[in-house]
């Protein structure tokens, strides 16, 4: 379900796209999400372009490549001072991360316009990228901060065990009656998921696309399907392992699964056996962590998973390994989340000063 409402969204934004546009999103590999923002940032940029009369196209869908060829820096400068300027749906001015995400939705376009695009005689449409001259922007917020902020919103040591211990023993007593034999019949499959997220550091879109076959519990191993298709193999911390085997005993039973269903985390809705959603995963997540005064969203529990690893290895490239990441620059806040290391250094320090006083 979650795939095919993205799908019709996609194909909601290219029918009112240049060619050239619907050419793109054939010719790059990004996960459906992805694909979906960065359609939503075009057309939102293409929007700009006719408004400002850089483009004289009566819509997007006629909008020229012409236009982009000879945009220069500066206008595209003056779009990005425009994205900070404008509010967003809560109200609240848009933040660098948002920019940086249209930016970044611009590069890709630039890049299969200039470099991938095999449109005439084995050229690109053109060869001036303008989007090379355009730095993201930086956060007005240090590392070191958002480190702090981060750390506020994980689950920890044994936190996390505090947290699964909760859902199993104390939160049907603060559940109301309507919702109470629903959170029964789903306890296990919900801890479950909890567990895996915390146990391999896997997003939640992973998690919701997870089958029967990609779990190898004699092993600990989970194969998962990466962002843009890939292919992979993760360790599975053992402590999770006994959530897991819990939940697989009682899922045909509960959820009505016949042989065929190869989905591993199931819902009944409507007396229908469905896949549990991405959006299921991470309303339910916000609600149990709600209940345990400590809200937070499935991608926090990965961050855990990151956090926790990276203070026991010290290793960035490990790190990124399990998280499914292609570089190691996304996991430099980790480095910065456990201050008590910083702390310690500094106290050395000043232990050694004092010695050689």
């Amino acid at each position: 379900m979650e795939t095919e409402k993205y799908l019709d969204l996609i194909q909601s934004e290219l029918t009112k796209m240049p060619d050239f546009v619907k050419e793109y999103n054939l010719g790059t590999r990004h996960s459906l999400t992805t694909s979906y923002q960065y359609l939503t940032e075009i057309r939102r940029f293409f929007d700009w372009l006719r408004s400002q009369n850089l483009s004289s196209a009566k819509d997007n869908q006629h909008v020229t490549i012409d236009t982009l060829a000879k945009l220069r820096r500066n206008d595209i400068m003056l779009y990005i001072d425009y994205l900070g300027h404008i509010k967003n749906q809560q109200g609240r001015l848009n933040s660098p991360t948002t920019i940086n995400r249209s930016i970044n939705a611009l590069r890709s376009l630039f890049k299969f316009l200039t470099v991938t695009a095999d449109n005439n005689n084995g050229e690109p449409y053109f060869d001036r990228n303008v989007m090379l001259k355009i730095d993201s922007l930086n956060s007005s917020k240090t590392l070191n901060y958002r480190a702090h902020v981060l750390e506020s919103h994980m689950y920890t040591g044994d936190l996390k065990y505090q947290f699964l211990d909760f859902i199993d023993k104390e939160y049907e007593k603060q559940c109301n009656k309507q919702a109470l034999p629903g959170f029964k019949r789903n306890k296990e499959r919900d801890m479950a998921i909890v567990a895996l997220i915390l146990g391999t550091g896997i997003r939640v879109s992973e998690c919701a696309g997870v089958n029967m076959q990609d779990l190898n519990i004699k092993d600990a191993i989970l194969d998962v399907t990466r962002k843009g298709g890939q292919r992979d193999s993760v360790p599975i911390a053992e402590w999770t392992l006994d959530y897991i085997i819990e939940y697989k005993n009682i899922r045909k039973d509960r959820y009505l699964a016949d042989n065929k269903e190869n989905a591993f985390f199931l819902t009944r809705w409507h007396d229908q056996t469905r896949r549990m959603t991405t959006n299921a995963i991470e309303k339910m997540v916000n609600k149990y962590s709600a209940a345990f005064g400590h809200p937070l969203t499935p991608h926090k529990l990965r961050h855990t998973l990151a956090s926790e690893l990276y203070s026991v290895t010290k290793d960035q490239v490990l790190v990124a390994q399990q998280l499914g990441q292609k570089g190691t620059s996304a996991t430099d806040l980790y480095t910065h989340v456990n201050q008590k290391e910083q702390r310690n250094a500094l106290n050395e320090i000043s232990n050694l000063d004092k010695h050689e006083q």
